[in-house]
């Protein structure tokens, strides 16, 4: 019988890099959301959403336009909310302080 080993490469020694793992988000992903302007409350798909973490937690906020009365909302997010949106495929900005 001849034997052929799966992955070579590590029978030489020789590890593949490790390739980055994707995590697939379903297109059907919805937040709710309420506006402090005009109190409407609505669920947003992940497209708008934009989340921009800091260095502090004054300098992490999660941003959308209210779809009711056009207002732009900026709310503070925390560590929950940003395990939320990050998971749920809102685009991130990190935002760096100058040196």
């Amino acid at each position: 019988m001849n034997r052929t080993p799966l992955f070579p490469a590590a029978a030489s020694g020789i590890r593949p890099a490790p390739l980055p793992v994707t995590v697939p988000v379903p297109a059907a992903v919805r937040f709710r959301a309420a506006c402090p302007d005009c109190r409407g409350r609505f669920e947003l798909a992940a497209a708008a959403l934009r989340l921009a973490i800091g260095a502090t937690s004054r300098t992490t906020f999660y941003t959308f336009t209210c779809p009711e009365c056009g207002a732009s909302v900026r709310k503070p997010a925390g560590e929950r909310i940003i395990e939320l949106l990050t998971g749920g495929g809102v685009r991130t900005l990190r935002l760096h302080t100058a040196l």
